[in-house]
């Protein structure tokens, strides 16, 4: 069972096993007194949306809402749809190869308060966001005993990492800098954060 505040999910490895671990979550909720709103449970799936994401047998997807948030979008016109835009890439980053280089355009926009302007860069920074979005990986769990590869990249504004096992998609995680940080530390000094 894996909690996570006040969701919850009960998963096995085995379908044969599943009526048995529900039973023990049963049984300790009830040891707690603690009560399950039926309209928000899902019992015996194969598929499901957990935390954002979608959890299938085969790993984890980005949600499709989230995608068709941001394919749905028109080129921001004020800042306010920017942090929009950015804060549903951040929802995704963990799908987005790249992410802070895709997305440094728009951040590049949010510095800029009073004078906002959409620049060619940021529309063809848009338009591949949305090709990329379009074909998002799988998130896969890794193998016990598979040869796992760290790949770390750093620019002057972000550092990034991707776990891979060269069979599928990475798991990474990205870090964007603001230029204040990034003139007072090298990328190999923050390097070592990382490592």
């Amino acid at each position: 069972m894996e909690v996570y505040v006040d969701d919850m999910l009960v998963k096995s490895k085995e379908a044969h096993d599943h009526v048995k671990d529900l039973n023990e979550t049963f049984t300790v909720l009830r040891k707690y007194r603690l009560k399950l709103n039926l309209g928000k449970c899902a019992f015996g799936v194969s598929v499901g949306r957990f935390l954002g994401f979608m959890v299938t047998r085969r790993g984890i997807e980005a949600n499709p809402d989230k995608i068709k948030a941001i394919l749905d979008m028109g080129p921001p016109t004020n800042i306010n749809e920017v942090q929009r835009l950015t804060g549903r890439i951040a929802a995704l980053s963990q799908f987005i190869s790249k992410s802070a280089e895709k997305g440094l355009p728009f951040f590049k926009t949010l510095r800029k308060v009073k004078n906002f302007e959409w620049t060619k860069e940021c529309q063809q920074a848009f338009e591949d966001l949305k090709a990329y979005l379009a074909k998002l990986p799988l998130l896969v769990k890794p193998v016990p005993g598979d040869t796992l590869y760290l790949y770390i990249s750093s620019t002057p504004q972000a550092v990034s990492f991707v776990l891979d096992n060269h069979q599928g998609p990475g798991l990474g995680r990205l870090r964007i800098r603001n230029d204040r940080k990034s003139k007072k530390r090298s990328p190999k000094r923050d390097l070592g954060y990382f490592t």
